[in-house]
């Protein structure tokens, strides 16, 4: 959510950022929300001038009362009561207007930063480098699934029998590659100074909406039924709304936080659901980071998050490269995104593994979270990107460790995490 002042001074740099989201069917917003607020200062404004109104009649009131002037006071009183239903009916109104205003301003998308390209969907995303060389082996690599079964890995019927499509038992040891991924994800992060945390895993509806656009809400989010509670799809939304309705201390900035969670999606879309694979699935498993930081500092934050994303993928031996996301796929709250892509040498081309966001002030201002500065109160920039997301991460690690025999080559700093193993083979 923007800022309502910079709505009234430059509504037609809002139009224009719209317009580069190709969301041309809210321009409309902008101008009701003029509208609307021109009332909304005219209500406040009667209800200052009536309550300003009431406390010189009170004041009247006991002046009459101290001169006898008994019945002069029962009229100023009557005068009084009068005053008190128009305020009532003035603080409806004031509550309507605030009301309408901010659903309006809730779906009006953030200003993108200068640096973001224009474009309508992500096929028009920017790739900006590459880290690692991308090879393709003179062996066949076969579908991941089909190395997960060879290496009994993994069992989708009998989770299609107990929970439906698009969820997965992971076995032995590539159930044990998978968790030596996440725990090395959280020990990387915590060597990089980031306080780990576990989050709750639901959270209320005020945070869900303060953490996101409500169409990615429909799209993403289940709601647990009979109750104001929605399971999380990363463990970002939890960890912000930590700090929701906090005021910070400015020497306490940045909050660099890493977290563990099970994520939930309902994946919603023409992508579907992969019926015998695992790259997009209902669950999964995320080591995610947030950061809290000063305005002025948030680019560089941005720029030294991705980059930790790039080194980890690194350390398993994962070509990478990062793109550009384009205006028209960045979500209304983001001013600046990227993807880190793994290379897969079975498809021969690079596939979504992380995602890194600068969200600005929007964030905050939904949440309310702010800092106690030497001139004021002022909202903090808010920050996140995934570590590793598996399985997802966990298919870029089989292919690119896969061997010409069908085993898996461990990644050296995986194996302590698995009691020294080195290859995942098939013992039958």
């Amino acid at each position: 959510m923007i800022d309502i002042k910079l709505l009234r001074e430059n509504p037609e740099m809002v139009k224009e950022n719209i317009k580069k989201k190709f969301q041309d069917h809210k321009l409309g917003l902008v101008d009701e929300v003029l509208e609307l607020d021109t009332k909304n200062r005219e209500v406040k404004l009667k209800g200052d001038e009536l309550r300003n109104k009431r406390k010189t009649l009170s004041q009247q009131i006991g002046l009459f009362m101290k001169n006898g002037e008994k019945e002069k006071a029962e009229e100023t009183k009557l005068q009084v009561n009068e005053i008190n239903n128009q305020l009532e009916e003035n603080e409806k109104l004031e509550a309507h207007y605030a009301e309408e205003i901010k659903n309006r301003m809730m779906k009006i998308p953030n200003i993108i930063d200068p640096s973001v390209p224009i474009g309508k969907d992500d096929s028009q995303n920017v790739e900006v480098q590459r880290f690692g060389e991308p090879k393709i082996p003179d062996y066949e690599i076969p579908y991941h699934a089909d190395i997960i079964d060879h290496l009994n890995g993994m069992d989708k019927d009998s989770a299609g029998r107990t929970s439906g499509v698009g969820f997965y038992y992971l076995l032995g040891n590539i159930a044990r590659l998978h968790e030596a991924m996440l725990a090395y994800a959280r020990d990387y992060m915590i060597d990089h100074g980031f306080t780990y945390a576990i989050p709750p895993f639901m959270i209320r509806s005020d945070v869900v909406t303060g953490v996101m656009s409500f169409e990615e809400m429909d799209a993403m989010m289940y709601k647990i039924e009979g109750e104001d509670l929605y399971l999380i799809g990363t463990s970002e939304h939890s960890m912000i709304g930590k700090f929701k309705d906090q005021i910070l201390k400015k020497e306490n900035l940045p909050y660099t936080m890493t977290s563990y969670s099970p994520c939930f999606r309902k994946e919603i879309g023409s992508h579907g659901l992969e019926e015998r694979g695992l790259y997009r699935v209902h669950q999964f498993e995320k080591q995610e980071m947030i950061v809290l930081c000063e305005p002025e500092e948030s680019m560089d934050w941005y720029n030294k998050m991705w980059k930790l994303s790039v080194d980890l993928f690194r350390n398993w031996n994962v070509p990478v490269r990062q793109l550009d996301c384009c205006s028209g796929d960045l979500a209304d709250l983001k001013v600046k995104s990227c993807d880190i892509e793994a290379w897969s040498p079975r498809q021969k081309k690079y596939f979504e593994v992380c995602s890194c966001s600068n969200l600005g002030d929007a964030q905050a201002r939904r949440l309310g979270i702010r800092v106690k500065g030497e001139k004021g109160n002022y909202y903090v920039h808010t920050l996140n990107n995934t570590v590793v997301a598996t399985p997802r991460g966990l298919i870029a690690v089989i292919e690119n460790n896969y061997n010409e025999d069908g085993s898996i080559t461990v990644p050296e700093v995986l194996r302590p995490y698995m009691g020294g193993l080195e290859k995942i083979e098939n013992k039958a």
